[in-house]
Formats: C-alpha cells, sequence, structure tokens
C-alpha cells in the first residue's frame, strides 16, 4: 500500500474540516433536540440485546 504524498495529506484533511464545519449547524441543533426529548433505552437496548443473542446461539451451534 501506497503513503499518500503531502498534497493529499493536505487536501484530506481540508475536506475533514470543511466537513466538520459544514456539518456543526446541524449536529449542534440535534443535541440541543436530543436534551429536550425523552430518553427511550428500551428501543435501543432490546434490539441490541437480540443480536447479541442471535450471535451467541450462532457461536454455540457452530
Amino acid at each position: 500500500m501506497e503513503n499518500y504524498s503531502i498534497w493529499e495529506m493536505i487536501a484530506i484533511g481540508a475536506l475533514a474540516l470543511l466537513a466538520i464545519f459544514w456539518f456543526s449547524p446541524g449536529i449542534k441543533a440535534a443535541l440541543e433536540r436530543g436534551k429536550q426529548v425523552k430518553s427511550d433505552w428500551p428501543a435501543v437496548l432490546i434490539p441490541l440485546g437480540l443480536v447479541a443473542l442471535f450471535v451467541f446461539f450462532l457461536i454455540i451451534a457452530s
């Protein structure tokens, strides 16, 4: 695998900074909305637990 040249690394860094500055207003707004909304942890934990059980049973079955 080749190493990037210096101008390619500068271009990638500039694109990353541009993306951060471009998305920052939306990220700030989403964080503000997130503070005002009731948290719904079961909506995250139940599917995550089901996937973990599924993987566990796949490992045991093999």
